[in-house]
Formats: C-alpha cells, structure tokens, sequence
C-alpha cells in the first residue's frame, strides 16, 4: 500500500490531535529538564528522588485511571488531566518565584505530576486507536511517536534556554501555556474521540459504539469499579503478544529511560559540562529516535517488529556505552544519536503491536498495563542508579545499564512470540478473551 495514500486516509481529527499534544509535549519537555537540572544541584540523592515522586503515585493509579477512562470516555479524562495541569504549573511558577529553597515545591510538583499521569497517559495512548481507522493504525502512531520526539529534541534544549533567562519558574509558565493549548485541541477533536474508528469501518455510524459505552464493565454491562481496573492486568496476561512485549518494555524501561531522564544531568555535572550541554545530548538521542519515526511514517513499519524492537535495544546498547566513555560533550552528542535510534526502533515497532493486540473494550486499560511496566521498574533503579552514581561514579551506572539492554535485546530475538509476531494483523480481529 503507498504510503501517500495512507497518510490520506488519517482524519484531520487526528492531526489536530496530534498537534496539540505535540506543542504540549514541548512545554512538558522543558520543564521536565528545568526540575531535573534542579534536582541535580541538590545531589544525586534528590535527583533520583524527584521522578520517584513522579512514578509513585503514577504506579498506584494507573489502574484505576485506566479503568475510568475506558468507564467515562477518554475524552473527558483529557479535559480534566488538562485543567489540572495549568493549576500545577502555575503553582510551581509561583513556588520558584518566591522561595530560595526549590527542594519542596519540586517534590510536590512531581506528585501532582504523577498523579494527573495517572489517568491522562492511558487516556491519550488510547486516542489513535479511537481517532483512526485500523489500517492506518501504524503510520498515525508513528507520526505520533515522531511528534514525541521532536518535543524531546525542542524540549531540553528550551528547557537550558529558559533556565538562563527566566528560570525554574520561565520553565513552568511556557508549560501551561502548552497546555491551554492542548484544551483548545481537545474541544476540536470532541465528536471524533467518542466514536470509535473500528466500530464506523463496520457500518456503525451512530455516536459512541457499543464496544466504548460498555467499556467500563470489559464488555458484559455489569462488573465493579476494582474488577474493571484489573482486567487490563488479566487480559495483557492472557494474550502472549502482550504478555512478551510488556516484560520486555518493563526491563527497557528500567534501564533506557533513566539514561536521559537522570544519568544526562548527573553525567554533565559531574564532568563539568552546562546546562545546554546536557541539553543536547538529550535532544540527539530525541533527534535519533525522530530520523526513526520519519522512515516509519513514510514507508511503513516492518512485518517482524518484535525482531526490529530487539535489534533495536542493541544498538541503545553500544550507544549507552560510548557516552559512559566519552569525556566530552562531543562524542556525548554523538552516542546519544546512537541511543536515539535503537530506542525508536524499539518503542516505533513494540507501541503499535500493543495497541493492535488490545480490544477495543480495553484500549486504556491495557495502556495504563503499559504505563506502569514502564513506571514500576523506576521506583527501583531511578533511586538505586542516585545511590550508585553518588558513590562512586555515573559511567558506572551507564555501563551496566549497557549490558542489562544488550541481554535483553539477545532474548528478546530468541524468544518465537516476539521475534516471529507480524505486525500486519488487524486491530479490529482482535477476539476479546473471556476474562
């Protein structure tokens, strides 16, 4: 199928989506490396401290956020994780302005963050599948996988430059103007997002289908608030697509995650380097995942992307190794472009095989599963990696994270249910198992 047609074929709805959630995902960005720079001039303790804050609560209401997203609509969920947003940083503006001591109004802020990640993360993972028809699925998550990182290529680099002009606080204000922003796409995309693309295909052209109204209870119309929030556990489980693809995402997400998030700061800290230093490693490694996203969005993803996804942890691998082992920023730029590409590899092939894979009953529900394979694995090495590093040194910790992602990339390719899977099934003949 040409490329050009299939890009015809995503709505406009989507775009305008997608456009709003990118300028958003700058804002967040920006910030995001304006409170983790910040952290750092407290210690490596601290540093590790303030994504715990993030994850924390994250973890202990993804489920919950999943389920009331899939009982509710997604939709709303957005407008409320949105509204919610525009108080914390505002909030945390006014906190930068008016104390010396940044330890506590960043520590606060990451709960609120966490918290409003809770239900807004699974909420917009599920919007692709809501907003666009099955056979485009892969190119419309590609381009927002594109989008993604080029915030995370603008966002950083913004992040140092409003650190050195208006500070903690510049940072946190661009933020909420993002996400006024993303209000304001939100309301455009309404009637789009309550409909569900599956179910229009099939010639059901009325409002919601009946795979969205009965969502909230998996499908039957009956089932309490506690047994809806864990069937997304139950079904993931049930499914060995997703059952490998989720142990995999949680083991990367442990070890590639916190490379940019944490190790990039304390690395340029401890050697000397500034602020936009830092910041264009972390844009290289956005800038490699985007050359990724943009060969995807033109030509398609693979027919084995659980083989691309493992190939792909390899070459996060060496690319981790060569930025413990440069000594300036330089070669650092240069590995973080490496890591860049291996990670797009991995989260441009493994995103779009998780979300074929998942009923349309249980859209948010198997993203918050997602969410928090990704989310729990930080609550441990976000804070092991700020004791290790302040012990003895970051390159120690870059090394091992090297080793734990090249093993994993080797079983990964060994493992059939993975490196066999076909990504050219689609979404819409996904049976939903009896659970």
């Amino acid at each position: 199928m040409a490329a050009s047609g299939d890009r015809a074929m995503v709505p406009g709805t989507y775009w305008a989506w997608l456009g709003g959630t990118a300028l958003s995902l700058v804002g967040v960005q920006a910030m995001a490396f304006a409170m983790a720079w910040a952290a750092a001039g407290q210690g490596a303790r601290f540093a590790a401290l303030v994504p715990t804050a993030i994850v924390l609560p994250r973890v202990l209401l993804l489920l919950v956020g999943g389920a009331v997203a899939d009982r509710v609509g997604a939709w709303l969920v957005l407008i409320a994780s949105n509204a919610a947003m525009i108080v914390v940083t505002v909030a945390l503006a006014a906190a930068a302005w008016s104390t010396l001591d940044l330890r506590l109004p960043l520590l606060l802020t990451a709960l609120a963050i966490g918290t409003v990640d809770a239900f807004q993360l699974p909420s917009s993972g599920s919007m692709p599948r809501r907003l666009v028809p099955p056979d485009v699925l892969a190119r419309a998550m590609s381009a927002r996988q594109l989008a993604g990182q080029l915030a995370l290529f603008a966002g950083p680099p913004l992040g140092g430059l409003l650190l050195g002009v208006a500070g903690l606080a510049g940072a946190a204000l661009t933020n909420t103007a993002t996400f006024l922003a993303m209000l304001a796409a939100l309301l455009v995309v309404r009637p789009a997002a309550e409909r569900s693309p599956d179910a229009l295909k099939a010639g059901t052209n009325h409002g919601r289908s009946r795979d969205a109204r009965t969502a909230g209870d998996g499908g039957t119309g009956s089932g309490s608030p506690a047994s809806a929030a864990f069937d997304g556990l139950r079904l993931a489980w049930s499914v060995p697509v997703l059952r490998a693809a989720l142990l995999v995402t949680g083991v990367v997400a442990g070890f590639l995650l916190p490379v940019g998030t944490l190790l990039v700061p304390l690395l340029a800290r401890q050697r000397g380097w500034s602020p936009s230093a830092a910041g264009a490693v972390v844009a290289a490694m956005a800038a490699g995942t985007a050359v990724v996203g943009v060969g995807v969005l033109l030509r398609g993803a693979s027919r084995r992307p659980g083989m691309v996804a493992a190939v792909g942890l390899l070459v996060a691998a060496l690319g981790v190794i060569i930025l413990a082992a440069g000594r300036t920023p330089s070669p650092a730029v240069l590995a973080g472009v490496l890591v860049g590409v291996g990670s797009g590899c991995f989260a441009t092939h493994v995103g779009p095989l998780v979300l074929a894979a998942t009923p349309l009953t249980h859209l948010a529900r198997v993203q918050s599963v997602l969410v928090l394979v990704q989310s729990l694995p930080l609550l441990v090495t976000a804070n092991a990696f700020g004791l290790v590093a302040e012990a003895t040194d970051v390159a120690a910790v870059l090394y091992g994270c090297a080793g734990v992602l090249a093993v994993t990339g080797l079983t990964a390719l060994a493992v059939p249910t993975l490196h066999r899977s076909s990504g050219s099934s689609a979404p819409a003949g996904v049976r939903r198992p009896n659970i």
